[in-house]
């Protein structure tokens, strides 16, 4: 067996245990409000523009990670990965942070625009949850010079992972006249 399918296949039971782990602590913790529990926190109403930032950010660096490939600058592309990964992860932080301590923020809208946010919504969440597995197989396909099967892989995480990142933005600016705080 070729040594780059050896060490995926030593870190596929970690991203399917991630992909399955990640997505029930998140769904946890979102039900966790630390005011209602008895907790004398400040509501961090300040988050939504920094983690809707963060997703404008990945979005940013995704397109700039494939154009940097197209060039054929690898250094420059996995950094830009890894970067993605890492603005991912902090929105998620953060993301998780604002939702334990400040109460739910309802869709005001009306007319069309209401099933144009939950349609948004919708695809935005359920996509923010499938792409986890194909993230972390195009990146350790990546890393461990897989190079063919990480391009392949690579055509269908980078469109998901930027509708991922660019959605987050609109349903942000979609509900932001909606926050209290």
């Amino acid at each position: 067996m070729e040594e780059s399918l050896i060490k995926e296949k030593k870190y596929s039971k970690w991203i399917w245990l991630l992909s399955i782990v990640i997505p029930i602590i998140v769904a946890i913790l979102f039900t966790v409000n630390l005011q209602k529990l008895g907790y004398d926190v400040k509501p961090l109403t300040f988050l939504p523009p920094i983690y809707a930032t963060i997703n404008g950010i990945t979005a940013v660096l995704l397109v700039w990670a494939v154009a940097a490939i197209k060039k054929g600058n690898k250094t420059l592309h996995e950094r830009l990965i890894k970067y993605c990964i890492a603005c991912s992860l902090a929105f998620l932080a953060l993301y998780v942070a604002y939702h334990m301590t400040s109460i739910e923020t309802k869709y005001g809208g009306e007319g069309i625009l209401r099933p144009i946010y939950f349609f948004i919504l919708i695809t935005h969440i359920l996509l923010s949850i499938i792409i986890i597995p194909f993230v972390l197989f195009t990146f350790v396909r990546g890393i461990s010079g897989s190079y063919e099967r990480h391009k392949k892989l690579a055509r269908i995480t980078y469109p998901m992972w930027l509708y991922v990142a660019v959605t987050g933005v609109i349903v942000y600016l979609m509900i932001s006249p909606y926050y209290i705080g």
